[in-house]
């Protein structure tokens, strides 16, 4: 008898239908195949520990991020009909903000947040504030702030001068064509007379200077030069206010604490130390960077005192120097970097080069400088390894893109963004032999234009070929973000890519924790032996990723209690 549910057309015809055997052999075959590809992903063995609990926790989370791709960003659901899955996260920051699924991101626990640039972190018009209310602040242009061109290109600085200002201080106005070019001038003089808006307008302008804008951040056709010229001309002016101690002590703890409500327990924090520190009440800058580090490591500690802050692991920096310095410059930053490890070694854990590289001295340029800082740190016997940045280009083939093959010679432990790498097969596998993990920022690298949305980031392609990552923020003061940590990366993996899920995004925090340079100082081998060892080590990475695993097992208990009575399975509602 034929199925009365099957058409007499595909009867007639002879259409198979699913229910038969061949049909359903190649079916088989199918699943089969794809599940053989699922178990090379990287988080493939994340995956088979999870408990029952965190399965099914992950599951509601798979319901709940279905339900907002047909609701929250269904463009035919939407009155304005522009909203859809991996909008340019610009455009789409307020409506994820609002949505069920950050909810749950922002509480997970995060681990780990291994590449971020100190000077990007601190909310801009914070420290704006802050520069307001310092007495004796001054501010300066490299030209009368006199039109459109001015405001928008002219270099800006802050310093405190101390002491009162004298009458003659006071005139003539920082816009008007009198000026005389970097004379400083009272900050609140300057923006109390600012001429569009007065004080609040002053702080909007010198915001907007600082950060990349929603509009320049979707305006991927200028290219990538035109945005990273924009991007570097934000540092300068932020480091003027931060790197006062005062200021930089306050950021210090403001920013520890966001971290930490945010799920994130440690730091290994990026600056170039090509800035000028002042000491409290000093209008001369620090020779060095002894000063710094010092009240960087008390600020630490003094968080860590706190009642809100006793869970907080601690923090480091990376020192990092620009790529685009020539020889003897980079050489002379290498010897303070060496001198600072010797002072502070429990605070430095490795050494970078940054800028763009497209336009900086590729890594092949700089070997002589970095076998010199190689062979010096052994005459000092200092240890410090490299976490290179690479790949955080376009190219296929030219000297930018082939900043991947020298990091991994060069014994690097980490690579920043790593962006172009999935064009690189060996390269691929060279990285999972020595166990590197990749620094990825998806959001960085959408609105420096490497990529025009989360959908298209070749992130994905990694993690499927096996390649360790960990999810970072690089700079999210200045690419408006408009909160520190790492929920917004976080956010936009799982939404944007079907195949993570919680469970992948469990994954790359659990990487996060195994790959912190957390002190004291280990060698190479030691290092690659306690990263393979895990959580079954004997050492700090071990215990923190013991920890970390607890809070992840009661992340999903709650999941499951907040959210299974909406979005269980039928077998949960039986039971």
């Amino acid at each position: 008898m034929s199925d009365p549910t099957i058409p007499d057309w595909e009867i007639e015809e002879g259409l198979p239908q699913f229910a038969d055997p061949f049909i359903q052999q190649y079916l088989s075959g199918r699943s089969a195949l794809i599940e053989q590809e699922k178990s090379t992903r990287s988080d493939a063995p994340f995956r088979a520990s999870l408990t029952p609990l965190a399965i099914e926790a992950c599951a509601i989370v798979s319901r709940i991020r279905a339900e907002e791709r047909q609701t929250v960003w269904n463009q035919d659901a939407d009155l304005s009909g522009h909203v859809f899955p991996g909008m340019p996260f610009t455009l789409a920051r307020n409506r994820m903000e609002d949505s069920k699924l950050w909810g749950i991101v922002r509480r997970m626990p995060k681990g780990a947040l291994l590449h971020a640039h100190f000077d990007a972190m601190l909310d801009i018009e914070w420290l704006i504030e802050l520069a307001l209310g310092t007495e004796g602040m001054g501010f300066w242009a490299s030209g009368g702030l006199t039109g459109v061109e001015a405001l928008g290109q002219n270099e800006l600085g802050f310093r405190f001068m101390g002491g009162a200002w004298e009458e003659e201080d006071l005139a003539p106005s920082i816009w008007s064509s009198d000026y005389v070019p970097k004379t400083y001038v009272p900050i609140s003089t300057a923006a109390d007379s600012f001429p569009s808006g007065g004080r609040q307008g002053f702080k909007d302008w010198i915001t907007e200077r600082c950060t990349i804008t929603s509009a320049e951040s979707i305006d991927h056709h200028k290219g990538l030069d035109v945005i990273w010229k924009k991007f570097k001309s934000c540092f300068p002016i932020i480091g003027t206010i931060l790197y006062q101690e005062p200021i930089f002590r306050a950021a210090m703890q403001r920013l520890l604490k966001e971290l930490l409500e945010d799920g994130i327990r440690w730091v290994d924090l990026r600056a170039a130390f090509v800035f000028n520190y002042y000491r409290e009440g000093q209008t001369t800058p620090e020779r060095d960077y002894l000063a710094f580090f010092q009240t960087f490591g008390e600020e630490v500690k003094k968080f860590q005192a706190t009642e809100h802050g006793a869970h907080f692991w601690g923090a480091r920096f990376i020192w990092t120097t620009l790529r685009a310095q020539d020889k003897q410059q980079i050489v002379e930053n290498m010897k303070l970097c060496i001198a600072t490890k010797k002072a502070f070694p429990e605070l430095i854990s490795g050494f970078d080069l940054v800028g763009q590289e497209d336009t900086g001295r590729p890594l092949v340029d700089l070997t002589p400088e970095i076998f010199w800082f190689r062979k010096r740190c052994v005459e000092e016997g200092v240890d410090i390894p490299f976490f290179f940045h690479a790949g955080e280009c376009l190219g296929d083939g030219d000297e930018t893109d082939e900043n991947l093959f020298d990091a991994i010679l060069l014994g690097t432990r980490r690579i920043g963004h790593g962006f172009s790498l999935y064009k690189h097969p060996l390269l691929i596998e060279m990285v999972k032999q020595k166990s590197i993990l990749i620094e990825s920022c998806p959001i960085s690298n959408e609105i420096l234009r490497l990529t025009n949305s989360i959908m298209s980031h070749p992130l994905p392609a990694l993690l499927a070929r096996g390649v360790k990552v960990a999810l970072c923020n690089d700079d999210p003061a200045i690419l408006g973000h408009g909160k520190n940590g790492l929920t917004h990366d976080f956010w936009q993996a799982l939404q944007g890519w079907e195949n993570l899920g919680l469970e992948g995004l469990g994954s790359l925090a659990e990487n996060s924790v195994r790959y912190a340079a957390y002190g004291p100082d280990q060698s190479t081998p030691e290092w690659k032996k306690d990263v393979k060892d895990g959580v079954y080590g004997q050492g700090v990475r071990a215990e923190r990723m013991r920890e970390w695993t607890k809070e992840w097992n009661a992340f999903c208990e709650w999941v499951v209690l907040e959210y299974a009575a909406d979005y269980g399975s039928d077998e949960d509602e039986q039971v």
